[in-house]
């Protein structure tokens, strides 16, 4: 067998070995996806000792490759929501979840200039202890940019694996921690958030409202528009006991009942205000030539087209209440862009709504075929922008964002584009969620069978239980006194808070935890994929400007 057949077949077996060992679980937590660089790890001790050869070139070849189609995937599945979410309701969630991150780059700077522990330790630590795997390929490729020596990865490698494990069972023991300080009672808190309506939903906020505000009586519903806000859109109209269609020149009179649909609950009760007050007058579609219908863009001649262009086609016949895209509801502005995959919400008569629905696509078919022109375009840009230098003074060489962040931020900028002419940067979930996973796969196996050799001197030889310490007080400092700091401070709900945890270190099993805190209720998830988009982007970034600190002292 040749020596790159040799390879592969190591890193198969690594692969299932690491996946079988991800798969357990203690408790409802385990590795996860991390098991594989613990299958690494054991495979690379058995090679190490009995001397066996491994083609280098090989391995880091698909190291590399593996990193590129993990960080791509990862751009492609944020990049839709990344901006919104610092737009939204959820600048404060994503601002607690900064503070976690930040918290702990200087916790790890203070470890390197209080204890003296060597820099290339201290990344892969830092990286275990977050659990976050493109951390740690971020934390390799900078150390190679600033030409550091080779066997630095190895260490990083080892620190991340020493680390990994108190990381994981660290985030579940500062949400036990807070809980029991606290005194909190789950039903309670479930209950608290359930009332408090501006506490987050997993949708949008709607009401039924009456006209009785004299001054809204005979105003058009374009003139009501600009006085609500964007935030909050009229998508039915009750008038003389009959469904209207609240098309612009549509004018109100007293008495209409507005079927009122806002993006939080602090908007949808200004506009309730303005217009009168909340009735329990129905507005059902049921039994009237009325449906309101989801209805899915696939067709390439719509891309790119604002959906105030799509209801002026449309002679205002029809009204677009929602907008979901990339697992979010929002409300539909007629500013909006309309991109492949995305989910409307479609209200009017039966027989425009079927040619609205033509004139989209609608054929739910396409969402799982996959263009892989435009995924192989994305990888090229992002390996382009990776490679331009970045010239900082006193480096001996430019920065460069490298193979963690060129393809990541190309990916999130492409899938915020959403598309170009006939090219869409829509990826299926179950793709994206392949392409992902093979990536992680092949760079996980290849760091595990580079680390050890060296893995079992580590934690025999003393200084492993040494990176355990630092790797806990990295875990702990930064979510305990963010976790007291948003609990007693903001009086932050504490299911949120689970969930803002959770994301803030990017980690499936501890929202899994979170989530069976106490289960049904959606607040630690909308936390969860509230902050993780930006969470991902500062984790990938943060090794990168700690290594530039800690190497050169600014």
């Amino acid at each position: 067998m040749s020596d790159i057949g040799f390879s592969i077949l190591l890193l198969s077996l690594v692969a299932v070995l690491g996946l079988m060992i991800g798969a357990l679980r203690i408790r409802g937590v385990g590795l996860g996806i991390g098991g594989v660089l613990f299958g690494g790890i054991l495979v690379g001790h058995f090679v190490a000792q009995g001397g066996w050869e491994i083609n280098q070139s090989a391995l880091h070849f698909i190291k590399e490759f593996g990193l590129i189609l993990f960080v791509y995937s990862i751009g492609n599945q944020v990049g839709p929501g990344f901006f919104a979410s610092l737009r939204r309701a959820g600048l404060r969630l994503n601002a607690l979840a900064a503070m976690i991150v930040l918290l702990g780059g200087l916790t790890t700077l203070a470890l390197h200039f209080g204890f003296g522990v060597a820099p290339e330790i201290l990344l892969g630590v830092y990286s275990g202890a977050v659990t976050n795997t493109p951390s740690l390929a971020a934390g390799q490729q900078i150390l190679a940019e600033l030409g550091q020596p080779a066997t630095s990865t190895s260490t990083l490698g080892l620190g991340y694996a020493v680390a990994y494990p108190f990381g994981i069972l660290g985030i579940l023991l500062s949400m036990w921690l807070l809980r029991i300080g606290f005194g909190i009672l789950v039903p309670a808190e479930a209950a608290a958030y359930e009332s408090d309506s501006g506490a987050g939903h997993g949708g949008l906020l709607s009401a039924n409202v009456a006209v009785q505000n004299a001054n809204i009586d005979g105003i058009t519903c374009a003139e009501l528009a600009g006085l609500i806000g964007s935030e909050v859109i009229c998508s039915r109209l009750k008038s003389g006991g009959a469904l209207r269609v609240p098309g612009p020149e549509v004018r109100l009179a007293a008495g209409d009942v507005l079927h009122l649909v806002g993006s939080n609950a602090a908007a949808l009760h200004r506009a309730t205000l303005i217009v009168g007050a909340e009735v329990a007058e129905s507005l059902s579609t049921k039994g009237t030539g009325f449906r309101s219908e989801r209805v899915v863009v696939t067709s390439e001649a719509v891309l790119g087209r604002r959906l105030a262009d799509l209801l002026l086609e449309a002679h205002g016949n029809v009204v677009i209440s929602r907008l979901h895209r990339a697992g979010v509801d929002l409300v539909a502005h007629p500013g909006s862009v309309v991109q492949f995959g995305d989910i409307l919400n479609i209200v009017g008569p039966g027989d425009e709504i079927d040619r609205m629905a033509a004139r989209l696509g609608n054929a739910s078919a396409k969402l799982n075929q996959v263009q892989m022109l435009p995924i192989f375009i994305g990888i090229g840009l992002g390996v382009l922008l990776g490679s331009l230098p970045i010239p900082i003074p006193n480096l001996p060489a430019p920065l460069r964002l490298g193979l963690a962040g060129g393809p990541l931020i190309a990916a999130i900028l492409l899938a915020r584009l959403g598309s170009f002419g006939r090219l869409y940067w829509f990826m299926p979930p179950s793709a994206n969620l392949a392409l992902r996973e093979i990536g992680i796969v092949l760079f996980l196996a290849v760091v595990g069978l580079d680390s050890g050799a060296g893995f079992v001197a580590t934690l025999t030889g003393g200084s492993g239980l040494a990176w355990i310490g630092y790797g806990a007080a990295i875990t702990l400092i930064p979510l305990l006194s963010v976790g007291y700091f948003a609990r007693r401070v903001l009086r932050m709900n504490y299911l949120t808070l689970c969930g803002l945890m959770a994301g803030s270190m990017t980690d499936p099993p501890a929202l899994a935890f979170a989530n069976g805190v106490y289960p049904g209720s959606g607040a630690p998830a909308l936390a969860y994929v509230t902050v993780y988009p930006a969470v991902m982007f500062l984790r990938i970034l943060s090794p990168q400007i700690m290594a530039i600190i800690l190497l050169f002292g600014f």
